[in-house]
């Protein structure tokens, strides 16, 4: 795509139309990028050189609400999980997207305005941000400011001041 990338693209189709179910199609094989695209929100992920098998699977599993990585992508992210030793990043939680409003709390918050702050920018009333701020939380399954500032740098919702990260 000449404008943008497979997972930038996957990131603005699913914060416009979060309802929309992304297959990304790609010749990247590495386990970095396969976990980064299911992050952003796609629920499959075909290998062009697996275009021919693959990709009818994909679009029907993926219609049906189901995670479909052909069996190469699969190993791959095997492969890099079983050499890292780290548990996989892809929780439950990633499946979940923050609405278009949420993102704007989120960035808000992450930059540390106050609830007073960020509702006067936005126009709404202080409860209905401290509304939004409990149910990002609910909704993300985060339990502190500090685990919503670190989501919001993982997702590039904002990004933490040179030499703080």
């Amino acid at each position: 795509m000449p404008d943008l990338d497979g997972l930038q693209a996957t990131r603005e189709i699913r914060q416009a139309v979060p309802t929309t179910e992304v297959v990304v199609l790609t010749m990247h094989e590495s386990d970095q990028m396969v976990r980064r695209v299911l992050e952003a929100g796609a629920l499959g992920y075909v290998l062009k050189s697996d275009l021919a098998t693959q990709l009818v699977k994909a679009v029907r599993n993926v219609s049906a609400g189901k995670l479909f990585l052909t069996p190469r992508v699969s190993d791959i992210v095997l492969k890099g999980f079983l050499k890292t030793g780290n548990q996989p990043r892809l929780t439950v939680r990633s499946q979940v997207l923050p609405t278009p409003r949420e993102v704007e709390i989120i960035r808000f918050l992450a930059e540390g305005k106050s609830n007073k702050v960020i509702a006067a920018e936005l126009g709404i009333t202080i409860r209905t941000v401290e509304t939004h701020r409990k149910k990002i939380m609910v909704k993300l399954d985060l339990h502190s400011l500090v685990e919503l500032v670190h989501y919001a740098i993982r997702h590039e919702i904002f990004r933490a001041p040179s030499g703080t990260e």
